[in-house]
């Protein structure tokens, strides 16, 4: 990790025209800085926690770079613990990068991608489950993804976490203790009621993971069929917007037209492939062969079918490529006369009767991909969810650890066999909250960050 000891500085505002842009200093040089470019306009202190209304001057020129609103934040009650500036700049390239440049010529350093947020991490304001909710708030594609990032901002997790860890540790100081010392030295603990709360808090933990981590990540979701069945329709549909072009002609697209949506507070991305057949030309061979590269790395696949016209052998040879893959087949074209007989054609899967053109059955087939995804464990909207992938794997890899111990146990092996799977447990939890996170997992996740957050 980088050195707490200078001031660095970063645009903290996407680059592009706006009311306003933010360039953002932390550490003890902050305020000398600002004031070497800085003309408030009355007064001559720098108040903290107050907005200061001035211009920032380029000194070698005297030139007025930008018309400005500054504030100050003292540590160390500020987003990093330490001195924290932001100039409120007009929305734009050019003044931004000035105002940047600037504070980089007076001493501060470029921030690396995180680098704010891993400050406020390594002087304690927030522990690492909290500094990744900072990154899930910024990425959170539906409100039900924001509430679980601010959830664990909050620090609803760390504080389960925390609770269980230390109860663990608890018990692993007590079987070292029984290690070091004479038997009658120490005074017998029955250490089972803790490790069944530990490992029924765990569980509970990890039956919402799951459903957080769609929240959180979203789910692909690859509209699959031959051609003309109507699966642009399809897609136009349930985006309820025109977004690929729809034709009476065979193989209009000819290529993957990917869109994401919100369905009930799931992230969606659904992707109209191209109709899986034998391409009569290169373009088409080359649109086939992407639709195949998407059903592989889809979650959930919508085979859709022509109702209004027998089943034929693409229909047939589709569907032997779904056999591994969580599947809906979708009958379109309700609203004709229905000549397909899909008996036999995907038997395991869950069959629904749509019509893209009229949206008869589509609120039956939303209900029925939410279902698939969840396969009917939905936790409460506004449950805490566990929403991260790396939480999960420490959480069970705790579980894992726990269970061991609880073998030992049962074979009434020493003390010794029991604290190594104990300290495996504690390390994996302390993973969650950075109290046992090592310096590389720290380089992963804040190099996710945007710089300048």
């Amino acid at each position: 990790m980088y050195s707490l000891d200078d001031t660095i500085a970063a645009i903290s505002t996407p680059l592009g025209e706006g009311g306003i842009g933010i360039v953002r200093l932390s550490g003890p040089d902050s305020v000398a800085i600002l004031k070497k470019i800085f003309h408030r306009a009355k007064g001559e202190g720098l108040e903290s926690y107050r907005l200061h209304y001035g211009h920032i001057i380029d000194p070698d020129t005297e030139e007025e770079v930008d018309e400005v609103l500054v504030s100050y934040m003292k540590a160390p009650h500020s987003y990093t613990r330490q001195d924290v500036v932001e100039i409120n700049c007009h929305g734009g390239i050019v003044p931004l990068r000035r105002v940047l440049e600037l504070v980089l010529r007076y001493g501060a350093r470029l921030a690396h991608p995180g680098e704010m947020t891993s400050r406020a991490f390594l002087l304690g304001r927030i522990d690492l489950a909290q500094a990744e909710a900072v990154l899930d708030i910024v990425r959170a594609k539906t409100e039900a993804g924001l509430r679980a990032a601010v959830s664990q901002l909050g620090g609803w997790l760390s504080q389960e976490i925390r609770r269980v860890r230390a109860e663990l540790v608890e018990v692993l100081a007590y079987l070292e203790a029984t290690i070091d010392f004479e038997e009658d030295e120490i005074p017998e603990r029955d250490i089972s009621e803790p490790l069944k709360r530990a490992q029924e808090k765990i569980k509970a933990l990890l039956a919402s993971a799951d459903q957080g981590i769609i929240y959180r990540q979203g789910v692909r979701v690859a509209i699959v069929g031959r051609p003309n069945v109507g699966k642009s329709s399809l897609l136009n549909a349930l985006l309820k917007t025109s977004r690929a072009i729809v034709a009476p002609i065979p193989g209009t697209t000819r290529d993957t037209v990917e869109e994401s949506c919100n369905l009930q507070g799931v992230p969606i991305s659904l992707i109209d492939t191209a109709g899986i057949a034998e391409g009569k030309d290169l373009v088409e061979r080359l649109g086939v062969e992407r639709s195949r590269e998407a059903l592989q790395r889809a979650d959930l696949a919508l085979m859709v079918v022509d109702g209004s016209d027998p089943l034929r052998k693409e229909d047939r040879e589709i569907a032997s490529l779904l056999n591994a893959k969580p599947t809906l087949l979708v009958i379109n074209k309700n609203d004709r006369p229905q000549l397909a007989s899909v008996e036999g054609l995907l038997p395991q899967v869950p069959c629904l009767s749509v019509s893209a053109l009229t949206g008869e059955g589509l609120k039956e087939l939303e209900e029925a991909i939410l279902d698939t995804i969840f396969s009917g464990r939905v936790v409460a909207s506004d449950a805490p969810l566990v929403t991260n992938p790396r939480h999960k794997q420490a959480l069970q890899s705790a579980l894992e650890h726990l269970m061991n111990v609880e073998e030992a146990r049962k074979e009434a092996l020493p003390a010794d066999f029991l604290a190594i799977d104990l300290h495996g447990a504690v390390n994996a939890l302390g993973e969650i909250t950075g109290e046992t996170a090592t310096e590389d997992l720290l380089e992963v996740i804040f190099s996710q960050f945007c710089i300048g957050k």
